[in-house]
């Protein structure tokens, strides 16, 4: 399973065909791998030699290397893999487990800082994917992955392909949008990729993360801003707007209900909205002399 090795050894190939079979996603295979080779790596020993003390041992270690906690329990899913389909051992996988992850609300930026935010980007290209990140709602994945074609400006809809989950999905497509989507094309003339970068590939997702870092540098804004704030923020600003959690649910390609229910957390005005039991009461705040 070691990376450095040139020739891919018969386990390594029997995971990654059985990640094949099932349909996951190249970024997570190579997460997989990665993660299983470092378990390999650690003991220096190959991993079906390894057991559930092994894999504890390392979790151990893991933790104290600081690891954040989506990290560790990639790791742990990678484990889970290998162990419950590639090695076969149904009795391991349920007993691997994972961390509990501190629930932290998401930041979100404001309609003003989303402005502030945006016109802080000074490439056409990455100002324009940021711009339809945000309006669409859309991952840092899917806004690269997004092709001309998918810009359907008759229904007004976007085409978003092969989500996370390689799932497919349609979200709207913004008059004003399209109007900022018609003068980049105009300016940049992409044939394919709607954001194209090197050779026939589409723009590299770091460059839409470097340009967030240095966008938030030069627009002020204290809060930490990602790819996925601007996700955050179209969702509760369609939250703080009316909009029924339902089709945010669906715009953001959500398969549970509670994952998107905790923009209500987070919805400021939605919340200010809201009548406190006391409103509906009469009562005297001077008590009687």
């Amino acid at each position: 399973m070691a990376e450095a090795t040139a020739a891919v050894s018969p386990l390594r190939r029997r995971m990654i065909d059985d990640m094949s079979l099932r349909n996951l996603s190249p970024a997570t295979q190579r997460s997989y791998l990665h993660a299983v080779a470092k378990f390999s790596r650690y003991f220096g020993r190959s991993p079906d030699r390894l057991g559930l003390e092994d894999v504890r041992t390392f979790q151990v270690y893991l933790v104290s290397q600081g690891i954040s906690w989506p990290a560790l329990n990639q790791t742990v899913c990678a484990l889970r893999f290998f162990y419950g389909v590639t090695l076969d051992r149904a009795e391991i996988p349920e007993r691997i487990v994972y961390a509990r992850t501190p629930r932290k609300l998401p930041a979100i930026l404001s309609a003003d800082e989303v402005v502030r935010f945006l016109e802080a980007v000074p490439l056409l290209k990455a100002r324009t994917a940021l711009t339809t990140a945000y309006a669409a709602g859309l991952r840092a994945s899917e806004a690269v992955s997004l092709k001309v074609a998918d810009i359907d400006s008759d229904r007004m809809v976007i085409q978003v392909r092969h989500g996370k989950g390689a799932k497919d999905r349609t979200v709207m497509l913004s008059p004003q949008l399209l109007g900022i989507l018609r003068t980049y094309w105009r300016l940049a003339r992409p044939e394919d990729w709607l954001f194209p970068g090197r050779g026939d590939k589409p723009i590299d997702v770091q460059v839409l993360h470097a340009a967030c870092r240095s966008a938030t540098k030069a627009a002020g804004l204290v809060k930490r801003v990602s790819v996925h704030t601007l996700r955050h923020s179209f969702a509760t600003h369609l939250l703080e707007s009316g909009t029924d959690i339902r089709i945010i649910q669906v715009l953001l390609g959500h398969n549970n209900l509670s994952t998107t229910a905790r923009y209500t957390h987070v919805a400021t005005s939605t919340i200010a909205r809201t009548q406190s039991p006391l409103d509906r009461l009469t009562l005297e705040v001077v008590p009687p002399a």
